[in-house]
């Protein structure tokens, strides 16, 4: 009951504030709500003020609490919107550098879950390695690093999730792209060499569901991503799976070659 009672006043003083031709006093009574953590009542009255005040010493503050409201009211795409306005409008502000971590920030709590689009995810990524370039030695540096990880790592396991989905619906040529592209895309990843291993896999379903006319050139490549895959990872754990993949390809060549000898003999 008292915070409902607590809540009517509040409304009925800020409704009361709203109504005043008194600036500074709405200005002031913005800055106690957002203090207080009333961040939609702060942000209903910045709102209004911003425009008022926009040229003066005191549109600083203001804007840099209204983008705030946002960030803290878990309104990220606005919270976004504000920070990078605050940085145009302001580029000298001794706030600059933490509002340019905040701007970036707040794309990476835009970024969905796996499944989902994640244009936000590389957008907080841009973003991040922006801040890291222009600020090296901020101590913000190193976080900005890790939240890069973490998204690089999202980005990773999504495009994985559609190359296996191409595996497993039987297009093992679309798969061994993706797991190519995968590998390229993240050659540090401790799953590299599993990529590669893939597209060995790949590469070879293809070319044994080829037409007899294809095969050779599809296993050829099977045997060229072999290849590759002993000079890039040559103490890979996987290394012997990837050999039986090579050196059914090779039997299969083999196999080809001396049936097409056949053929010529027979001509």
């Amino acid at each position: 009951m008292a915070f409902l009672v607590g809540a009517v006043s509040c409304n009925r003083e800020l409704r009361r504030i709203e109504k005043s031709n008194d600036l500074e006093k709405k200005l002031a009574y913005a800055n106690k709500m957002y203090d207080k953590k009333k961040y939609q009542m702060a942000q209903t009255l910045y709102e209004e003020l911003i425009p008022i005040f926009k040229g003066t010493e005191k549109f600083e503050d203001l804007y840099y609490k209204y983008a705030y409201c946002s960030f803290y009211l878990k309104d990220y795409t606005q919270a976004t919107f504000h920070f990078k306005n605050y940085l145009e409008a302001l580029p000298s502000s001794p706030r600059a550098m933490e509002v340019d971590y905040q701007h970036a920030y707040s794309y990476y709590k835009l970024s969905p879950k796996v499944p989902l689009d994640q244009t936000n995810s590389m957008k907080a990524i841009a973003a991040m390695q922006t801040f890291i370039n222009s600020y090296p030695t901020s101590p913000k540096a190193a976080e900005a690093n890790v939240v890069i990880e973490l998204l690089r790592r999202k980005l990773e396991q999504k495009d994985y999730n559609a190359a296996e989905l191409y595996y497993n619906l039987g297009h093992y040529k679309a798969a061994g792209v993706s797991f190519k592209s995968l590998m390229r895309a993240y050659p540090d990843s401790e799953k590299s060499d599993g990529y590669k291993f893939m597209a060995i896999k790949c590469y070879y379903q293809y070319a044994k569901q080829s037409i007899p006319t294809k095969q050779m050139e599809r296993y050829e490549t099977v045997v060229t991503e072999y290849l590759e895959f002993t000079d890039r990872y040559p103490s890979s754990k996987l290394k012997d799976d990837a050999e039986k993949y090579y050196t059914l390809a090779k039997n299969n060549i083999k196999t080809l070659e001396n049936e097409q000898n056949k053929e010529k003999s027979n001509q």
